[in-house]
């Protein structure tokens, strides 16, 4: 059986009763309306203070914050379209997909990073200034986005390479077994995701178990952090444990996509205003100042 990536599972539509599909876009616009507010704040309030201009650790944060509301806003469009058209021009279903894949896995890798960051700065105080550089974060940046489009760009190219032109112009259900059709293509993916996760999750149990030990006063944070960047490593696997559910469940399986769409690809950006909204003293001071001078 393949097991098709995270974006391809997200927007498959079903026959939902119209007040079932009104609640499920319902929730997912308010959600996006929420967190529009709050990322906007957050971006607002980083470029408005020149202090944060200069730390690597809130360059790589703002950084995530932006990926993530590209990421909400395009899937969640696509979700939405989903129901009101139900088909899409190819080449913009190809464009929606792309995007929605680049964003989901930067997260992820902006958040192992952002981990690495962490862990030179408490346990390599002395050293943090000279490795981690304003100039060099952005090369981190730089990185992250390579390493997550290099592999699924390649889809794109191999489908220009072996679909001919009117396919293009044709309407689809906008899922990625749809448009990036070929069979290796899907195995590729398979591969990238294990590579990922593996990566990932021996970076944040390295980091984090060196930083719990030597930073106790900081474990509440770290743990935090931690759940957040566990909660976008199920990006990795969730389609093989969508799979195993419906297996158990078969007769639940718009509500297992749906509740699966929430916990891994909502919830954890719930996780970032908190963390360093509110957690965060330093950006709190700065958060809580934009917040009053907005009133």
């Amino acid at each position: 059986i393949i097991v098709f990536s995270v974006s391809s599972t997200l927007f498959l539509r079903s026959q939902d009763t119209f007040t079932t599909a009104f609640v499920k876009n319902l929730i997912v616009v308010l959600v996006w309306l929420i967190l529009s507010y709050i990322n906007g704040t957050l971006v607002a309030t980083f470029f408005r203070h020149q202090a944060f201009y200069e730390d690597p650790r809130y360059i790589l944060f703002i950084h995530m914050v932006i990926n993530d509301a590209i990421q909400l806003t395009v899937t969640i469009t696509l979700f939405v379209l989903s129901y009101i058209f139900y088909k899409i021009n190819v080449s913009f279903c190809c464009l929606f997909i792309l995007v929605a894949v680049f964003t989901t896995r930067n997260t992820p890798v902006n958040l192992a990073s952002m981990a690495i960051e962490r862990y030179i700065a408490i346990c390599e105080p002395l050293r943090h200034s000279q490795i981690c550089t304003v100039r060099r974060t952005y090369m981190v940046i730089g990185l992250i986005w390579f390493i997550c489009v290099a592999p699924d760009i390649t889809d794109l190219f191999v489908t220009l390479a072996t679909e001919s032109l009117s396919f293009f112009h044709e309407s689809v259900f906008c899922l990625r077994q749809n448009v990036f059709k070929d069979p290796i293509l899907a195995q590729k993916r398979q591969a990238f995701d294990i590579i990922y996760f593996s990566c990932v999750f021996l970076t944040l149990i390295f980091t984090y178990l060196r930083i719990m030990f030597a930073a106790r006063a900081s474990r509440n944070t770290i743990l935090l952090h931690g759940v957040q960047l566990a909660m976008c490593l199920l990006s990795y696997i969730s389609p093989s444990v969508e799979l195993v559910l419906h297996l158990i469940f078969p007769g639940r399986i718009l509500e297992i996509r749906f509740t699966n769409y929430l916990i891994v690809y909502i919830l954890p950006r719930f996780l970032s205003p908190i963390i360093y909204g509110v957690r965060d003293e330093k950006f709190r001071k700065y958060f809580k100042m934009y917040l009053l001078n907005s009133v």
